[in-house]
């Protein structure tokens, strides 16, 4: 049984748009998460290690002022393109769209005031918290009022969150949670005692500015690889796992998306104070972004990212945590 609970956490400044923000926390007999109303951040996750004590795996800040300031997006729901698109441009139906450059010379993960930057409306379900914002036509260059739904449930040690969305006009849409996992505990120095098994039949690489350049390879052999996966496999069986040894902590994801960003914490500097004034140091977490592939939506040989009028986007990525 997984139970529900709601106080708030406090208020964004004026300059930010106002309006309080909520935390939401779901709580299963093995996994503990905080979720926020800005930018569905998971803020918290605690799961159990081999001797069933807990901690946050999860990084992020103490209170809302670290998430008002600059960070890399940790917890957030980035959208509405998650990634990069090239040169912060492209064309549909004989339109082309201009977007912010907020990465070197392309847009990234939805461009300078993305989704994980605003207030979303909650709604209480069973096992979890729904969140809604309806993305306005022409927010950051993007076409189309976009409604967006984003669910999290959680049972025993699987969280789910599930992304829907509706378009009025044809846009591309690419949504994920950018979670920086360290299984030791958030805090810890770095992330060289995990293991990762990713099951991918190929990958992406990438051009200087990090924009696929075209072409896939096979990913076999890619061990420490930073990049993009695109399995050929059904998606709904695609599974990536991460351990850690000396506490016995697992996270398995399985996900619906055609591909991932398997990213290690390379910009991060030190310069970070997260949760209990822990700095955050390169290679102190990884992220797991199920999404679809960077600028898909230039390169029309790629797996579609385009969202249609009277068109579902319907995706859902399940987060497994056990400890052996």
């Amino acid at each position: 049984m997984t139970e529900v609970t709601r106080e708030a956490f406090g208020r964004l400044p004026p300059e930010e748009g106002g309006g309080t923000v909520e935390k939401f926390t779901l709580k299963s007999d093995s996994v503990r998460v905080e979720i926020l109303t800005l930018g569905c951040i998971v803020a918290a996750l605690e799961t159990k290690d081999r001797h069933g004590a807990f901690a946050d795996v999860v990084l992020g800040f103490d209170s809302l002022e670290g998430y008002t300031r600059k960070h890399p997006f940790f917890g957030a729901v980035v959208g509405r393109v998650a990634n990069r698109i090239a040169k912060g441009r492209f064309t549909l139906d004989g339109q082309q769209y201009e977007l912010a450059l907020n990465n070197g010379p392309n847009s990234l993960h939805g461009g300078a005031r993305g989704f994980d930057k605003v207030l979303w409306s909650p709604e209480v379900v069973p096992s979890g918290i729904r969140f809604f914002r309806l993305s306005p036509d022409g927010e950051e260059g993007y076409p189309g009022d976009l409604k967006v739904w984003v669910t999290y449930t959680l049972h025993g040690g699987e969280l789910a969150i599930n992304y829907r969305a509706q378009s009025s006009k044809t846009t591309p849409v690419s949504l994920t949670n950018h979670s920086y996992f360290n299984l030791a505990g958030q805090g810890s120095k770095d992330i060289y005692d995990h293991e990762i098994s990713i099951e991918a039949d190929s990958y992406l690489p990438v051009d200087d500015t990090k924009i696929p350049t075209g072409g896939s390879r096979p990913g076999a052999s890619w061990p420490g690889r930073r990049g993009i996966l695109g399995p050929a496999r059904p998606p709904a069986v695609s599974r990536r796992r991460a351990r850690h040894a000396g506490s016995g902590r697992s996270l398995e994801v399985r996900t619906t998306q055609p591909g991932l960003q398997f990213y290690t914490g390379n910009n991060l500097d030190g310069s970070l104070r997260g949760k209990g004034g822990a700095a955050y140091a390169k290679h102190s977490a990884f992220c797991l972004e199920t999404q679809s592939w960077p600028d898909a939506v230039n390169k029309p040989h790629f797996p579609t990212t385009l969202l249609r009028p009277g068109h579902h986007y319907d995706h859902t990525t399940w987060l497994l945590f056990a400890a052996a």
